[in-house]
C-alpha cells in the first residue's frame, strides 16, 4: 500500500509536533512492510530529518508565501499528476491548507480515499478568524464531508469537527491518540548534562515547557503561575525549551515586568538527545495550553520519568486524566498551578511513583511499534 502523507512542512524545528508525528507514522509504516511518501513544501525543510528515513520517497515543492503565513505550492499539481496511478490513499495533516485543496480535488479526480488528520486546527479561536470561515464556507466542509476519516487524536478533537460542522456523521470520526516512538527513550541520557551546560544548579528545581512558544500554549499563565509558586519556593527555576512561534517577546515581557529574570531560562529550540537531556534534568515538566488536542510533549516528560502537569479542559488534560498520567490544573489559576509545583516538589516520590506508573503503561500499551497497524486500518 503506498500512503502518501501531506503536510506543508517537514522540519520539526520549525513545525512541532505535527512535522514529528508525520516523521514517527512514516517510519513505522516503512518498517512494517508499507510504502510512505512525504509531501511537503520546500520551506525551512529539514534534510537531516529526512536522511532519516530510508527507504522513504519525499515529494519536496517550492513553496511560496510562507512568512505571510500561506504555504502556496503551484508545482505539486504536475507532481501529483505524474504519481496518480502508484496512490492508494491520502493522509491529510492539519485542515485550511492550499496543500490540501490541491489534494482534494486531486482524490475527487483519481477516485483516492483520502484521511483528514487535523492535529487540532480546526477550531476557528481569534487568529486568521474570518478569513478560516470563508476558507470553509468555500471548500473546507466539503473536505470534511467527503474525507473517509476524521482523524480526532480525543474526544475534544472529536467535538471540534462537530461544532464546525454539526451534520457529520460522527461514525467517520475515529478516536486516535497519536502513538509514541518509545524506542529512543528506552535508554535515556545521563542526568546532569542538561544542567552542567547551561550552568544550572544541582539544587534548583527544574520547572519545563517543552514546545513552541506560541500565545495558544499557555506560558504567560505559566510564567504568571511560577511566580506565585517563586515566593514561597525561592529554589525554583523556570525552563522554557522551543522555538518563538510570535509569543516569545511577551513573555520575556512579563518575567521582567514579575522581576524573576534570574529565575527563568529561554534555551530556543531542543531536538533529539538534547531535548531528551533537558527533560530528564528537569523537576517537573508542564503544559498549559489554552487548547490543545493531545499531550505529546508532556508525555514525553513521562517517558523520561518526569511528573508532569496540564491543563484540564484540553485534550491534553484528557490524555493525562485516562492514564493517570500526571496532574491537572484549571487555565489561569494562578494559585491552583503554583500549589501543585509547590505539592509536586513537596512530595517528590509519590510524583515520581506515578510517572513511572504511566510510563510503564505507555511503553507497553502506546508505542508506535504496537500501534502502528491501527493508521493502517484507517485506510481501509
Amino acid at each position: 500500500m503506498k500512503i502518501l502523507h501531506a503536510f506543508i512542512f517537514f522540519s520539526i524545528k520549525h513545525a512541532g509536533g505535527t512535522s514529528d508525528l508525520m516523521f514517527k507514522i512514516a517510519k513505522a509504516q516503512k518498517k512494517a512492510g508499507f510504502s510512505p511518501i512525504i509531501l511537503s513544501g520546500d520551506y525551512k525543510f529539514d534534510h537531516e530529518l529526512a536522511d532519516q528515513l530510508q527507504g522513504v520517497d519525499f515529494m519536496v515543492c517550492k513553496s511560496f508565501f510562507d512568512k505571510l503565513g500561506f504555504s502556496i505550492m503551484p508545482s505539486m499539481i504536475w507532481k501529483l499528476i505524474k504519481v496518480s496511478k502508484d496512490i492508494d490513499v491520502v493522509h491529510m495533516h492539519v485542515f485550511r491548507t492550499f496543500q490540501n485543496v490541491i489534494l482534494y480535488f486531486f482524490c475527487k479526480i483519481y477516485s483516492i480515499p483520502y484521511v483528514m488528520d487535523a492535529h487540532g486546527a480546526v477550531p476557528y479561536h481569534e487568529n486568521k478568524r474570518f478569513l478560516k470561515k470563508f476558507f470553509d464556507f468555500v471548500i473546507g466542509k466539503k473536505i470534511l464531508k467527503d474525507a473517509k476519516v476524521l482523524v480526532a487524536e480525543t474526544e475534544v478533537g472529536k467535538q471540534e469537527y462537530l461544532e464546525i460542522m454539526p451534520e457529520l456523521n460522527d461514525k467517520n470520526i475515529v478516536v486516535l491518540s497519536p502513538p509514541f516512538d518509545t524506542d529512543e527513550f528506552l535508554s535515556l541520557p545521563k542526568r546532569g548534562v542538561f544542567r552542567e551546560k547551561y550552568k544550572i544548579d544541582n539544587d534548583l528545581k527544574v520547572v519545563m515547557f517543552l514546545g513552541r512558544i506560541h500565545y495558544i500554549k499557555g506560558n504567560d499563565f505559566l510564567i504568571r503561575g511560577f511566580a506565585d509558586a517563586l515566593k514561597l519556593r525561592p529554589d525554583l527555576y523556570l525552563i522554557l525549551v522551543g522555538p518563538d512561534d510570535g509569543h516569545m517577546d511577551e513573555c520575556k515581557k512579563i518575567v521582567e515586568d514579575l522581576d524573576i529574570t534570574k529565575n527563568v531560562l529561554f534555551t530556543g529550540f531542543l531536538g533529539g538527545e538534547h531535548k531528551n537531556s533537558a527533560l530528564v534534568d528537569a523537576d517537573i515538566v508542564v503544559q498549559l495550553s489554552r487548547f490543545e488536542q493531545g499531550a505529546w510533549a508532556p508525555l514525553e516528560g513521562v517517558l523520561c520519568k518526569t511528573p508532569i502537569i496540564v491543563t484540564s479542559d484540553t485534550g491534553t488534560g484528557e490524555d493525562v486524566k485516562r492514564l493517570k498520567a500526571g496532574y491537572l490544573v484549571d487555565f489561569d489559576n494562578n494559585k491552583m498551578l503554583a500549589d501543585t509545583i509547590i505539592e509536586i516538589i513537596e512530595n517528590y516520590e509519590d510524583a515520581k511513583d506515578l510517572t513511572h506508573i504511566a510510563r510503564d503503561f505507555i511503553i507497553k500499551n502506546l508505542s508506535m511499534n504496537a500501534r502502528v497497524g491501527e493508521y493502517i486500518d484507517l485506510y481501509k
